[in-house]
C-alpha cells in the first residue's frame, strides 16, 4: 500500500461533524502508516449552505486535532483546483460525453411530479425510484421543452439487470441490482454536479486510491461505480467505516449532546484525548491498551482491524480520556489553556503577569486532577480565590467547636511561624510533624483545618490549599471562619 492516495471531502456548510473528524482521521492514519498524500477537497455546490467562513472552520479543527495534508484548498497542489466549485468546467466536459454516448439524458420533471410518483411507488411497496418518464424524449422534445424555457437536470442511464459488485475493505463483498437503484441525477436543474457524480471525477482525476468513508455513503456506491464503468475507470478501494451512535444507539444528534469538533474544543478537551478517543470508535487495536500518541496510532493503524459494528460514542470514555491527558500534560500548557476560562468566569480580569502566572500554575496543579475538561476549572478554583468563606453546611460548624480545635489551630500558627517558606512539600511535612506534636488521629488535625480555610469538608489537598494561599490568607480565613462557628481561635 505503499504511496496510496486518500481524501477527506467535506461539504462546507456547518462544523465538523464529530464523525467527520473520524472519517478524517482514519484517512490520515492510513495515509502516514504508508507514507501516501492525504488530499484534503472542499464539495461546496450547494451554493446556498456551502460558505467560506465553515470551510475555514473545518480546516481549523483539523488542525487543531493534529492532521495536516499534502494537498487541497489553502495549500494547493498538483491535482487542484480543490474546490468543486472551480471544477465546474471538467464536469461539463464528461457530462457532454455521457450525453452524446446516450448514457445520459436530460430530465425535465418537476419536483410535484416526482414526489408524486414517490408517492405511488410507496403506496404500491415499492422502493421509490425514477420512472423513467423523460428516458425516452427525443431530440426535438428536448429542444422543444428548452425553448419553452424548462432547465433540466440531467440523468445518469441506469443499464437493466446488472449486478454491481462492491469488495469493501472492511464490509466485504456487497451486491447490489441495479434494477434498483433507477436513473440518477447527476447535474442539477441550476447546472450544479451531484455529489456521486462529482466525486467520481475528481477522485479519478486526483488519482485517489483509497475512498474512506462513512457506512451512511454505501448505499451512494454502486451508483458512483456505474459512473466508473460508464467512463471507462477503474474505482478505487473503498471503505466504508461504521455509524457512530449515542449511547442509547440511536443516531447522533444536538439533542442527545455536542456533534461537533468546535464544542468540545471549547469546553477545554484536549486535541490529543479526542483524536484517541477518535481512533478507538471503530478500531481495535491489537492488545489491551487504550492510551496512544498519535505516532503510535499511525503505526498500528490498519482497515483489517476496523469493525462492521457501529461504535457507541461513551461520553465517559472521553471523559476518562480528556483527564488523563491535562493530569499527564505539562503545568505551564494546562495552565495558559485554563486561563480563558477563568478570565470568561470573573476569577482574573486581564492577561496575568509573571508572578501570577506562577500562583496559577500552582493552584492549577491542585485542582487539574479532578477534571475531565478545563471548563470544569471554574467549579473546582473558588476557594483559592475567595477569602469570604461560607460554610457549604450548617453541620460543619460543629467540627470546629470539638474540643482539641483550639489547640490545632494555635499549633498550626506556630508552626507557619517557624516554617521559612510555604511551599506544598514543606507544608506537607509542618502538617505531619504538627499531627505528632499534637498526638491526635489526622481527621482530628485535619479535618477542622480544612472546614476553617474552606467551609467544606472536601477539596484540594491541604498542603497544596495552604501553599497557595500563603499565611496571611490563611490566618484571616481561620479567623473569620471560627468566628463565623462561635469558636475562639
Amino acid at each position: 500500500m505503499e504511496g496510496i492516495r486518500v481524501r477527506f471531502a467535506p461539504s462546507p456548510t456547518g462544523p465538523l461533524h464529530i464523525g467527520g473528524a473520524r472519517t478524517a482521521l482514519f484517512n490520515w492514519l492510513l495515509a502516514r502508516r504508508y507514507k501516501g498524500a492525504m488530499v484534503l477537497r472542499s464539495e461546496d455546490t450547494d451554493l446556498e449552505r456551502s460558505s467560506p467562513e465553515s470551510e475555514r472552520n473545518i480546516m481549523r479543527d483539523l488542525k487543531w486535532l493534529g492532521m495536516d495534508w499534502d494537498e487541497g484548498v489553502d495549500v494547493g497542489g498538483s491535482y487542484g483546483p480543490y474546490r468543486q466549485t472551480e471544477r465546474l468546467k471538467l464536469y461539463e466536459e464528461y457530462t457532454q460525453r455521457l450525453l452524446q454516448e446516450g448514457k445520459a439524458y436530460y430530465c425535465f420533471c418537476t419536483g410535484e411530479e416526482l414526489e408524486e410518483q414517490r408517492k405511488q411507488q410507496l403506496s404500491r411497496g415499492e422502493m421509490p425510484r425514477y420512472s423513467g418518464k423523460c428516458r425516452h424524449l427525443s431530440p426535438a422534445e428536448v429542444d422543444d421543452l428548452r425553448a419553452k424555457g424548462y432547465q433540466p437536470a440531467i440523468r445518469f442511464r441506469v443499464p437493466a439487470g446488472q449486478q454491481v459488485l462492491v469488495m469493501d475493505e472492511v464490509r466485504g463483498r456487497v451486491e447490489f441490482e441495479s434494477d434498483g437503484i433507477g436513473d440518477f441525477v447527476i447535474v442539477k436543474s441550476d447546472g450544479n454536479p451531484t455529489y456521486n457524480y462529482a466525486c467520481v471525477i475528481d477522485d479519478h482525476h486526483m488519482e485517489i486510491s483509497h475512498v474512506i468513508r462513512g457506512e451512511e455513503h454505501l448505499s451512494n456506491t454502486p451508483s458512483q461505480v456505474l459512473l466508473y464503468e460508464a467512463l471507462g475507470w477503474t474505482p478505487p478501494a473503498f471503505a466504508h467505516i461504521s455509524l457512530i451512535l449515542a449511547e442509547d444507539r440511536s443516531k447522533m444528534s444536538k439533542r442527545k449532546g455536542d456533534t461537533s469538533v468546535e464544542q468540545y474544543r471549547e469546553k477545554g478537551y484536549l486535541p490529543e484525548a479526542v483524536v484517541n478517543f477518535l481512533a478507538l470508535l471503530g478500531w481495535s487495536p491489537e492488545g489491551e491498551e487504550e492510551i496512544f500518541q498519535p505516532q503510535e496510532l499511525v503505526s498500528q493503524f490498519s482497515l483489517e482491524r476496523v469493525s462492521r459494528s457501529p461504535a457507541v460514542f461513551n461520553i465517559d470514555k472521553l471523559r476518562w480520556l480528556n483527564g488523563h491527558y491535562i493530569k499527564n500534560s505539562p503545568l505551564e500548557r494546562i495552565t495558559k489553556l485554563a486561563v480563558p476560562y477563568l478570565l470568561q468566569a470573573g476569577y482574573i480580569k486581564d492577561e496575568p503577569s509573571q508572578g501570577e502566572w506562577e500562583w496559577l500554575a500552582q493552584v492549577v496543579a491542585a485542582v487539574r486532577e479532578y477534571l475531565t475538561c478545563l471548563a470544569e476549572i471554574t467549579d473546582h478554583v473558588a476557594v483559592f480565590f475567595q477569602d469570604e468563606v461560607e460554610f457549604e453546611e450548617e453541620g460543619l460548624k460543629d467540627v470546629l467547636r470539638q474540643e482539641q480545635v483550639p489547640r490545632v489551630m494555635a499549633a498550626l500558627r506556630k508552626a507557619m511561624a517557624e516554617t521559612p517558606e510555604l511551599t506544598p512539600t514543606g507544608v506537607r511535612r509542618m502538617l505531619q510533624d504538627l499531627r505528632k506534636d499534637l498526638q491526635l488521629g489526622g481527621r482530628k488535625v485535619f479535618m477542622p483545618l480544612r472546614i476553617a480555610l474552606t467551609g467544606s469538608n472536601h477539596g484540594p489537598e491541604l498542603h497544596e490549599l495552604i501553599a497557595i494561599l500563603g499565611r496571611e490568607r490563611v490566618e484571616y480565613r481561620l479567623n473569620r471562619t471560627l468566628k463565623l462557628a462561635g469558636v475562639e481561635g
